[in-house]
């Protein structure tokens, strides 16, 4: 027996996917927008009316869209670290935890373009009193995370320290990470080449269950 589905329900899965992917496209080309200006007139010069221009859309839809300057800024950290814990859970299972982590997290530090990070890092250079606000994954994520890391290390981490601690080293060195990127005075510096060295210091077979 076939079901069938409701057109309704197909039409209305079609229509928010639609809408999704509107707001998306709307959303990216403000940001764009912004870190352009951002990087030729400096974060503080630019207005939100100057951005809306920039970007083609109305004042209205600007801020349908945008809470406010700072998040165009850190959205793409945020981004970023929200799909760790998805791409950890996607890694070969007999693999080990510190590796499985270091591995999702290099794997989002190049899912934007070469030319998009050159820019998102202009326009972050203007605004230098944000990069004390740079966090990869909020409470709830690193939760995750730490669950995840558990389970491939075979430790119980409501009694046991090492899973949390390796997700706090992982994520802190991957912030150092894109900290010191952020930083660069050299424009040809790698996003990719500055994350996967500062996870390079924290990987080590202590955490790993075939240690010697």
């Amino acid at each position: 027996m076939r079901w069938a589905i409701p057109r309704t329900v197909i039409e209305g899965w079609w229509a928010v996917t639609l809408r999704d992917r509107q707001r998306r496209r709307v959303r990216d080309e403000i940001q764009w927008a912004a870190y352009v200006l951002f990087a030729r007139s400096g974060f503080e010069a630019v207005t939100t009316e100057q951005i809306a221009a920039e970007a083609g859309v109305s004042p209205s839809t600007y801020f349908r869209h945008v809470r406010s300057k700072e998040d165009l800024l850190l959205e793409p950290v945020r981004e970023g670290g929200a799909g760790i814990a998805a791409l950890v859970e996607t890694r070969p299972a007999d693999e080990p935890a510190d590796i499985a982590l270091a591995g999702a997290i290099l794997a989002r530090s190049t899912s934007l373009t070469v030319e998009e990070l050159q820019q998102w890092r202009a326009a972050f250079t203007t605004a230098p009193h944000l990069l004390e606000r740079v966090a990869l994954v909020p409470p709830d994520h690193r939760d995750r995370l730490v669950e995840l890391v558990a389970h491939r290390m075979s430790r119980d981490p409501d009694s046991d320290p090492m899973p949390g601690l390796l997700v706090h080293l992982m994520l802190a060195a991957a912030e150092f990470g894109l900290l010191r990127w952020l930083r660069a005075q050299d424009p040809a510096a790698s996003l990719p080449v500055c994350i996967e060295a500062a996870l390079a210091a924290v990987q080590d077979r202590r955490w790993r269950n075939d240690q010697a």
